[in-house]
């Protein structure tokens, strides 16, 4: 969402107007598309390329999505395609969970894309 972009990390920041500018390890430009479901969006990089991002904010640096129900099984799927599940610094299958309901920034994609954030 465009409109959380300042309140998003430096690194997202610079990440997010590198892939805008052409700048970034693929060297394409891109355009940013938002379905609004996780499920859809992740099934449009799957299908179509690129990279899915749901980034911390100021106001919830913790993320917003639900490590054990949406980032683990999608990070799963996208390592099982060949892709990259991260929260920004670090593999999402790699977190412990300390409570039932963590959050957690999610960035899914090619490998490329992913850990170019990192």
């Amino acid at each position: 969402n465009e409109a959380n972009f300042h309140d998003f990390s430096a690194p997202v920041r610079r990440y997010l107007d590198a892939l805008k500018e052409g700048s970034s390890a693929t060297g394409m430009r891109s355009t940013a598309r938002y379905i609004g479901a996780l499920v859809g969006d992740v099934h449009n990089v799957l299908i179509n390329g690129g990279i899915y991002g749901y980034p911390g904010t100021r106001t919830q640096p913790g993320g917003k999505l639900r490590l054990l129900y949406e980032g683990n099984p999608m990070a799963m799927i996208m390592e099982q395609a060949g892709g990259a599940g991260s929260t920004g610094t670090g593999r999402i299958l790699d977190i412990q969970p300390k409570e039932i309901h963590d959050r957690t920034p999610m960035f899914l994609g090619s490998i490329e894309n992913v850990f170019e954030l990192d």
